[in-house]
């Protein structure tokens, strides 16, 4: 079955952001279309997009007003959007999740970062997902296998207990969200189940250790917790 090419569409008014975005995007695989502002991208249309990459900051229409736009008409309301902003603070966070959007991410960032989260979206948006390769998140030898829950170091598989396995899954997914350990407990582990602190230690400790040569993917930000670094 031939492997469905994904459209996404880069809207932000930094052109040569925009430029930047296409070219890797597109050396990724995906079919890319640039507007540079939310009334561009709205006049080229967007009803054929898999996923939007959104600026928040852009004169007369700003993202979020474009969001919440699309999300009232049914035939853009199922669009994916990640919001590309400067804008970090907590509460416009907040504003873009209510809008609907699937991930946020605050410039600058690493295009490692951006490719991975996009991959991840498009990943858990797809109804139609059949190739069992596009279950697979992969950077340089590591790779993860999310449908066989499995775990290869260049070329090896290597075993992870369903803990270990959520972890990596939960930091490899978000890169550079700086995740608690009482974050992690809350993710991983049953609600009935003691966990302390120390046991979250122990699980990531023993992750690093079975990455092997990418045990540096797995950072800690002193007293706040774990972050998968894509840099």
């Amino acid at each position: 079955m031939e492997e469905k090419q994904y459209h996404i569409m880069v809207v932000d008014d930094e052109a040569d952001l925009c430029d930047i975005l296409k070219f890797n995007l597109e050396s990724e695989g995906y079919a890319v279309d640039v507007a540079n502002s939310a009334e561009e991208a709205l006049q080229k249309g967007v009803v054929g997009e898999d996923l939007l990459l959104l600026d928040v900051m852009m004169d007369e229409m700003s993202g979020f007003d474009m969001a919440l736009q699309l999300k009232k008409n049914e035939l853009t309301a199922h669009i994916p959007i990640i919001f590309l902003t400067a804008r970090g603070a907590e509460n416009d966070k907040v504003t873009g999740f209510n809008l609907g959007a699937d991930d946020y991410i605050s410039k600058p960032f690493s295009i490692r970062e951006v490719l991975l989260r996009v991959r991840a979206v498009l990943r858990r948006s797809s109804g139609a997902i059949a190739d069992d390769e596009q279950h697979v998140l992969s950077l340089g030898g590591l790779a993860i296998d999310f449908d066989r829950k499995t775990v290869v170091v260049d070329g090896k598989d290597v075993p992870f207990t369903k803990t270990e396995f959520g972890i990596l899954c939960t930091l490899f997914e978000h890169p550079h969200h700086v995740y608690s350990r009482h974050d992690l407990i809350r993710r991983i582990w049953p609600t009935d189940v003691m966990v302390t602190d120390r046991t979250v230690d122990v699980n990531i400790t023993r992750v690093r250790k079975k990455l092997g040569p990418y045990s540096h993917y797995i950072s800690t930000r002193l007293g706040f917790g774990y972050f998968f670094d894509a840099d």
